[in-house]
């Protein structure tokens, strides 16, 4: 149950930043190649190794999403004190910080859970 559950928070993970990559939300899409491996291709290779069954990748997106909330606290931060009339850039924030939390909460109980 818990690595179905990490397989889809880290495939909505996945969708929520591809919509970033391709610009549909403005002002929000990072240019450079490391961010498409970090956002594209790290949420993709952990659900490749979680659905594999290696237990320590359960620990990998607990780190993957403690990252990954960070920056959406700061980009949440910096949208409501500088620019507060992009809220599509707020909202897809927001969802990527709660997949973020909810990655943290279940990769960390899957860890833990020695079955």
């Amino acid at each position: 149950m818990q690595r179905t559950a990490l397989i889809i928070l880290l495939a909505g993970i996945l969708a929520v930043n591809i919509g970033v990559l391709t610009g549909s939300a403005p002002f929000t899409a990072p240019g450079g190649t490391w961010w498409i491996g970090f956002l594209a291709l790290m949420p993709f290779g952990l659900g490749l190794l979680v659905w594999r069954g290696f237990r320590w990748a359960a620990m990998a997106c607990v780190m993957y999403g403690t990252v990954g909330m960070a920056m959406d606290v700061a980009t949440t931060v910096q949208i409501l004190t500088k620019d507060p009339e992009v809220m599509l850039s707020l909202l897809n924030s927001l969802v990527s910080g709660f997949l973020n939390f909810l990655l943290i909460l279940f990769g960390g109980r899957s860890f833990l859970d020695v079955t």
